[in-house]
């Protein structure tokens, strides 16, 4: 029955023949706790659904559907049997992805940790149910690798860069995001104008992470409002950041005892294009938006997504792996342009 309401839902979307597909471009997240959905373009949520609301996911071919339960608004009059007889409503969200059976996959497997996390709440253990779903034990033995939530969060890690400007001159930096899973949502420096302001104070490097824009801290929000934020600064003469020095590298170790154990993660051409919140990969420093330059000591810059694919899934015990933000990896190897703020 689930599946007829799924494949009904596509149908209601599907453009008729010869006709454009009306659609955009998303972000998914999942976790044990909710399932969110934001505007990839805006940053802007589009859809929040705790998971227990969750009724039935479907993937048919490369569309995924996702039906949750809405919330059941009563009058001021209802009696509890006349709250009783009322019918949930059912929301269905359509979505096109090639990952759309990994999705789905994920998102099981996040009912299944959050199950055995209610089941552990209440005491109840040992049983043959929680003897099959021992990912909760993979995760204990996942670190959180990097330890960057303690780098950000002590002061003498954070360094106060003074940049001397000319009124109306650019500080000649570009910013990325820092990529979604990271401890601290903020923006990197990806790159620098070899003449402007931010590159003649000689205090600031590709890859640092910044805080804060003369006192106005940008950890959180979106990359648009931390480039008008940067932009600001045009008329000024000096522009105080906070920064924390960091390499554009970042070092990704997975801890993975069996393949049967998803690494949580999917990607596209390189690049790590969905993340399983609270998954093995996240906590060992995976970030959606990254691109993979190293698996294993062994590069993978020029290697065909198969092969990423075929190491990813075959890959057990320690798992190494050296990514950097695509933003910076394609201005470094002059892919792209780069527009100074």
């Amino acid at each position: 029955m689930r599946m007829m309401q799924a494949q009904e839902a596509v149908g209601r979307i599907k453009a008729p023949e010869g006709e454009n597909q009306p659609s955009t471009d998303v972000d998914l997240f999942v976790s044990t706790e909710k399932i969110m959905v934001l505007n990839t373009d805006l940053q802007e949520i589009m859809m929040d659904h705790s998971l227990r609301t969750i009724s039935y996911i479907a993937d048919i071919g490369e569309i995924l559907v996702i039906m949750a339960r809405r919330r059941l608004i009563g009058s001021p009059g209802d009696t509890d049997s006349m709250r009783r007889r009322k019918q949930a409503k059912i929301i269905c969200h359509v979505f096109e992805s090639e990952e759309a059976q990994l999705i789905a996959q994920s998102i099981g497997q996040a009912f299944q940790v959050a199950y055995m996390e209610f089941l552990k709440a209440n005491g109840i253990e040992d049983t043959g149910l929680l003897k099959e779903i021992d990912y909760q034990e993979v995760l204990n033995q996942q670190q959180i690798y990097g330890e960057e939530l303690t780098m950000f969060s002590n002061k003498e890690n954070q360094k106060e860069v003074i940049v001397p400007k000319l009124k109306g001159e650019q500080l000649g930096v570009v910013i990325v995001e820092s990529g979604w899973g990271s401890m601290v949502p903020t923006v990197v420096l990806a790159n620098m104008s070899p003449t402007g302001p931010a590159a003649r104070c000689g205090q600031l490097n590709i890859g640092d992470q910044i805080i804060s824009v003369n006192g106005i801290s940008l950890v959180g929000l979106p990359l648009s409002s931390c480039q008008s934020n940067i932009k600001g600064t045009r008329h000024q003469t000096v522009v105080k950041l906070t920064v924390v020095p960091c390499p554009p590298v970042v070092e990704v170790l997975i801890k993975r005892p069996d393949v049967k154990y998803q690494l949580g993660f999917s990607v596209q051409n390189g690049v790590i294009c969905s993340l399983l919140r609270g998954g093995i990969a996240e906590r060992g420093g995976v970030r959606v938006g990254h691109r993979i330059i190293e698996i294993n000591n062994q590069s993978v810059v020029a290697v065909p997504h198969e092969k990423i694919v075929s190491l990813l899934a075959n890959s057990v015990g320690e798992i190494h792996m050296k990514t950097m933000p695509t933003s910076i990896f394609r201005l470094l190897t002059g892919q792209e342009t780069p527009h100074y703020l």
